[in-house]
């Protein structure tokens, strides 16, 4: 079992109860895409805070689809300065029940961890800030800019993404100057926290597709002109191949920061890449570290490969999809281009599978950076706070896109070595989720007064 570090301060037991309760009502509420409804979960915490007092009016159910609603809940303040977003998702993966050893859309509490699906992906995040809302507004507290909680659908698949819908449609309610989101969140390796990360940015999805075409036949008569054999050569310099190493702010912050926390040589390289972004010899040997990687180059990886109907028979056309992850500032144009010069055979094809959605990084203001560098000092001395670009990617890049700054922290810790999101007995240490509900419950309060 992962140790345990020493605990940092929680709220009180009225709001740490508040949360665990909303929390265990959002697990037991099935949000799948396939056969769930993200609208009762909605409507769930649409009921709690108008029983503690919020006005219907600030209280919005929208969105395009009868399962798949979105809370928008507001809590007014002085107007001196634009909203601060609370974002978070209520859709969750789907769960195998004979995969886990405790039920999974029930909250099971055992051995100092909370069990389910989404205790970390990402109900936790929605109960937090359902619970601080009711939490401020019991204290009077009155911010200096409205609070915004959004709770959306469809971030982790389906037709109906939530945070796309409401900046297309209803960018009314969610407009703000800023905003707080999943993405990042605290490391713990060895009983030890590492870092407290902050995402900035994120890359850039985007997939290709590679069609090979040769010369059908049965397969007692080969040839040369063989549609696998030529995608396959295609395949070999596409695993080959490397994107030059790209340094901007957030990954030049990341490194500054990881070079105080690693050691020996492996900071020795960092040092040195960030002082000259071309030391070849310092980047390959960081690119080892695949995170690391992702942070200073576009990436794609072979995810599928598709091709003939039988046993005996030599396929016309052979197919494979290439996940492809850009930096921030590269196009899919541009990285589409690339991949017919590495293919370099006119006999295959590429094209793009599906429409990148880009999105421009978030400023590392000192605003945001201060306030999450106070909180963590005060929480957890010592433990630094390490900007990152997101590698995969959150609903954050809909508001990035619309022109809300948006950062992705947490203060929720997780084990490095016992990450279990979107897997089987999905869980996150109570010590850590307390701890996180009270970080956030802080940062919203040093962002709002």
């Amino acid at each position: 079992m992962p140790q345990t570090p020493d605990a940092a301060p929680t709220s009180p037991d009225e709001f740490r109860n508040l949360a665990r309760d909303i929390l265990g009502e959002l697990v037991e509420i099935d949000t799948t895409d396939r056969d769930g409804d993200v609208t009762i979960a909605a409507r769930a915490v649409a009921r709690r805070l108008q029983e503690a007092g919020f006005p219907e009016e600030d209280l919005t159910l929208a969105g395009p689809h009868p399962r798949k609603m979105n809370l928008v809940a507001r809590m007014r303040g002085t107007g001196a300065r634009g909203p601060l977003l609370l974002l978070a998702h209520l859709d969750v993966v789907d769960a195998d029940p004979a995969e886990w050893t405790t039920p999974p859309f029930t909250l099971v509490e055992q051995d100092g961890f909370f069990y389910g699906r989404g205790t970390t992906d990402q109900k936790a995040m929605s109960s937090i800030w359902t619970a601080t809302l009711i939490r401020l507004r019991r204290e009077g507290y009155v911010p200096d800019r409205d609070l915004i909680v959004v709770l959306t659908a469809d971030e982790e698949g389906g037709e109906h993404n939530g945070a796309r819908w409401l900046t297309q449609n209803r960018r009314d309610l969610v407009d703000a100057a800023m905003g707080i989101n999943e993405g990042g969140f605290g490391r713990i390796k060895n009983g030890r926290r590492i870092s407290n990360n902050l995402q900035a940015s994120e890359k850039v999805y985007l997939d290709l597709e590679l069609e090979a075409r040769g010369t059908a036949g049965h397969s007692s008569l080969p040839t040369q002109d063989n549609a696998i054999y030529h995608l396959a050569a295609a395949l070999q310099r596409v695993a080959a191949y490397r994107f030059p190493v790209q340094m901007g702010e957030v990954a030049r912050a990341f490194f500054a920061r990881m070079s105080g926390i690693e050691s020996g040589p492996m900071a020795d390289d960092m040092r040195a890449l960030l002082a000259d972004s071309g030391n070849a010899e310092a980047a390959d040997r960081l690119c080892a570290v695949p995170q690391y990687n992702g942070m200073m180059r576009t990436t794609w990886a072979a995810t599928r490969v598709d091709a003939g109907q039988s046993n005996n028979t030599i396929p016309q056309s052979a197919r494979a999809l290439v996940n492809c992850r850009l930096l921030p500032g590269v196009t899919a144009e541009e990285v589409e281009r690339t991949m017919r010069e590495v293919v370099a055979d006119e006999r295959v094809t590429v094209r793009q599978a599906t429409a990148s959605k880009p999105s421009p990084p978030s400023p590392l203001t000192p605003e945001v950076m201060t306030a999450v560098e106070t909180l963590t000092e005060e929480m957890w001395p010592g433990v630094p706070v390490v900007p990152v670009m997101g590698i995969g990617a959150t609903d954050s890049l809909y508001f990035r896109q619309a022109g809300i700054p948006m950062y992705g922290v947490s203060g929720i810790f997780l084990d490095v070595d016992d990450v279990r999101a979107h897997a089987p007995d999905e869980r996150i240490s109570t010590q850590s989720y307390y701890e996180g509900q009270e970080f956030l419950y802080r940062l919203v309060r040093a962002l709002s007064s």
